[in-house]
């Protein structure tokens, strides 16, 4: 596949290189062109200018901090419709640092307001629970990836590189659910901060 990547961090720069790895083209663009090259130079994918990412693309990662999200989008043409038909796949987490409160209105899923900004874009929340070295060093076993959206080709999409990268994917239900799945990440992200690992918070096997 096609893959365009918004962003130059650790989770953009380790899912470019497994999906590199995994046979995909992938471009990656971020607002700074030094760190576009660094990271297209650590992962092995190409720099793209902004405008382009979405151009012949199968699939888009937005992979930056969630308040520079709108910046980003916007530069890429999202706003404008550049996006639209394809999946957004939306790993960002609008929550406090240190507290994990999510700071959408209730009721609200941040991917809801990438939605907003993205018209036509075919958004999947995933990819949101685990550190970006997770990606690059799997673990002995797969690690789930839970899933939200409402296209089914775009969840299908996302299921496919979720597997690509060692993950096992799982639809929660339709982005209505988003803002669950974010509340997770925010309950994740508070036990840590904490010093707890959030691991043995959640009981296993069937419930």
């Amino acid at each position: 596949m096609h893959i365009g990547i918004l962003g130059t961090g650790t989770l953009a720069t380790a899912l470019a290189t497994s999906w590199t790895r995994a046979g995909h083209d992938v471009g990656i663009g971020g607002r700074s062109p030094e760190r576009a090259a660094a990271a297209a130079t650590a992962s092995g994918a190409r720099v793209r200018r902004l405008p382009e990412i979405a151009r012949d693309a199968d699939a888009v990662l937005l992979a930056v901090h969630w308040q520079g999200a709108g910046d980003i989008l916007e530069a890429a043409g999202a706003p404008g419709g550049a996006l639209a038909g394809r999946p957004l796949i939306d790993p960002t987490n609008a929550v406090e640092h240190g507290i994990g409160v999510l700071t959408t209105a209730a009721g609200r899923a941040f991917a809801h307001h990438i939605a907003d900004l993205a018209p036509g874009a075919h958004v999947v929340k995933a990819f949101h629970l685990f550190p970006a070295a997770a990606w690059t060093s799997p673990a002995a076993a797969p690690v789930t990836v839970a899933m939200c959206g409402d296209d089914s080709r775009a969840l299908e999409v996302t299921g496919s590189l979720v597997r690509d990268v060692g993950g096992v994917p799982a639809v929660l239900g339709g982005l209505d659910r988003a803002r669950q799945a974010e509340e997770a990440a925010g309950f994740v992200i508070a036990l840590a901060f904490a010093g707890a690992d959030p691991r043995s918070a959640v009981p296993g096997g069937t419930p």
